[in-house]
């Protein structure tokens, strides 16, 4: 079946009990064959962007009571972290309406709605790009992804009060990983405090470092449009980021699971475990 036809899933809780939300925008490896077929990279590589089975270590999110969103198409196909049209103008052919933000630092990077390179650095498009098909593309996947997490958030706040959006990543090691000055085992992002409460960040801070991790805070990743557009304390909404360093759970070259992939998911389902049920605090902070 096309992933334009089921561009997302939502997997709920058997009871939504909890108010909390996760979200995996990035971890999608369903790639449409014309997709492929009109790029200049083979699968292999065009998955290099993906945050490779995050989703599935955020798998026992809803047997504790909260949704799990997750994107089905992959991130190098459209990416959701972003604003609806942030465009680079030298992939298309034509000129781009108005409303299209191309002057932006992820669009100059490569990262836009639409990317133009994979993690790699590599160059996805064998040649410039139609706007309409590009637009039907965003309209398919884009949209729906941010539609269902707006449910997701209006339906949390009436059930609890408040909602507290947990958006789930994964990243590159970075240089010297493992050694001094290499990337931690996970960053913590809210947007420098602006996303989320201090209570909630720390908690959480607290209950994945008990588990051993190494756990960094708000840099070099403070947190994507996602956090910082539907994170609104003053609204009773928090968002807070997380970033796993892929190190600790797969091989990049291959994006095959490591020895490391259950011992993580096993935590991650501890700590899903304690932050869910330790809203009480956090409903009255």
């Amino acid at each position: 079946m096309s992933v334009l036809e089921n561009p997302i899933e939502i997997v709920w809780p058997t009871d939504w009990r909890t108010p909390f939300v996760f979200s995996s925008p990035h971890s999608g490896s369903i790639y449409p064959e014309e997709f492929v077929e009109s790029s200049a990279l083979g699968r292999t590589e065009l998955r290099q962007s993906e945050d490779f089975l995050v989703d599935e270590l955020f798998v026992d999110a809803p047997a504790y009571g909260a949704p799990l969103l997750r994107a089905l198409f992959p991130r190098s196909y459209c990416d959701v972290n972003r604003e609806a049209y942030e465009l680079d103008p030298h992939m298309f052919r034509g000129p781009l309406p108005e409303y299209v933000t191309s002057n932006g630092p992820r669009v100059a990077c490569g990262i836009g709605t639409i990317p133009r390179i994979v993690g790699a650095g590599k160059e996805i498009y064998r040649q410039k790009l139609d706007f309409d098909e590009i637009h039907t593309r965003i309209q398919a996947c884009y949209f729906p992804y941010h539609y269902a997490l707006q449910h997701l958030i209006d339906e949390g706040l009436k059930r609890f009060g408040v909602l507290y959006l947990i958006d789930c990543h994964s990243m590159p090691p970075g240089n010297n990983a493992g050694a001094p000055g290499g990337r931690p085992d996970m960053i913590l992002g809210n947007r420098y405090g602006t996303s989320c409460d201090g209570t909630h960040f720390k908690s959480t801070l607290r209950a994945l470092a008990s588990y051993g991790y190494d756990i960094g805070q708000n840099a070099p990743y403070a947190g994507g449009f996602i956090t910082s557009y539907y994170g609104n304390p003053e609204k009773n909404v928090h968002s807070l980021q997380i970033e796993i360093n892929r190190n600790l759970y797969m091989h990049q070259k291959t994006m095959t699971p490591s020895v490391g992939f259950e011992r993580l998911q096993q935590h991650l389902g501890y700590f899903i475990d304690e932050i869910t049920h330790n809203d009480s605090s956090l409903l009255s902070a």
